[in-house]
Order: structure tokens, then sequence, then C-alpha cells
């Protein structure tokens, strides 16, 4: 690959050092409002509401944070910046959302699962996809943010006005 390829394909990264305040604290607030989404059904943040038979994996946490950064950056894409448009990548970020949410949640505490497979069901074959519902979940919020960015620095298409 060429140097200008690469350049090309990371240029819409480094429009994130051109953001304002209010789209960094967009984008923190999101993240912390995907952990606590969730986080608390899931039980990775314990509380008396919802509980969970099967502990966390050891990679839940770190998928989570992962998930929260990339879902924060994603969100405050559409705070609008002055006299702009853009288009969306917003499917794919509501599907890794979905993806990741699946993922570090508890296998047999999962009703969908739960209710196609049964409970032994769910520990053989939910628990062990898990892992890959992650990796799927945090490719698909890192392909929509890319979007977004490169969205970023595309020229703007010039709107015919008539008489």
């Amino acid at each position: 690959m060429s140097q200008i390829t690469v350049a090309n394909r990371l240029a819409g990264w480094a429009t994130l050092r051109t953001w304002p305040v209010r789209r960094w604290l967009a984008a923190m607030l999101g993240a912390t409002a995907t952990v606590a989404v969730i986080g608390l059904p899931t039980v990775l943040i314990p509380n008396s509401v919802f509980g969970r038979e099967v502990p966390p994996t050891w990679w839940a946490w770190p998928v989570l944070v992962v998930t929260a950064v990339l879902a924060g950056l994603l969100g405050a894409t559409y705070v609008r910046l002055p006299e702009t448009e853009r288009t969306t990548a917003a499917k794919a970020g509501l599907a890794g959302g979905i993806l990741s949410y699946l993922a570090v949640g508890c296998p047999v505490c999962n009703k969908l699962a739960l209710l196609a497979l049964g409970y032994t069901g769910a520990l053989q074959w939910f628990a062990p996809i898990q892992p890959w519902l992650a990796v799927a979940g945090v490719g698909l919020l890192g392909y929509a943010l890319h979007r977004r960015l490169n969205g970023e620095i595309a020229c703007p298409v010039p709107v015919e006005r008539r008489p």
C-alpha cells in the first residue's frame, strides 16, 4: 500500500484534532452513557436491579471500554459543525452496539438465547460465540466511525440553485 493511500485512509482520523469542545463533551457523555447502558443490565457494574448467573469473562471489560470509546466518538460525529453536511453510518454503529451488548452479557441471562437454545444450549453454543460477537461489534463500530470521520474531509457537493 502506498503512503498516499495510507495517508488518505488516516486523514479522517486527523479531524479529531480539529473538533470543538462541545464534540469532545458529547463523546465523553456518549462513552459514559454506553458504559451505563451496557454495563448495568449485563451486571458488569454490580447493581441490585439485574442479576447474572455466569460470571463475566476476562475480556468483557476491555470490550466494554473499547465499545464505549468508539460509540462515544461515533455519537459525537453527529454533533453538527457549522455549515456542513454528512452521510451516516448509523446502521453499522447500531449493529456494532447491539453485538457488543450481546457479547458481554451473561449467556443464560439473554432471554432470546435461553428461549432458542435452553440453559445448556446457551452455555454450549451461545457462550463460545460471544468473543466473535465482540470482535464483530467493535469492528462495526470502528467501521462506522471511520466512515463518519472520512465524510468530514470529503468535499461538499455544490447545491444547484434555481431562479
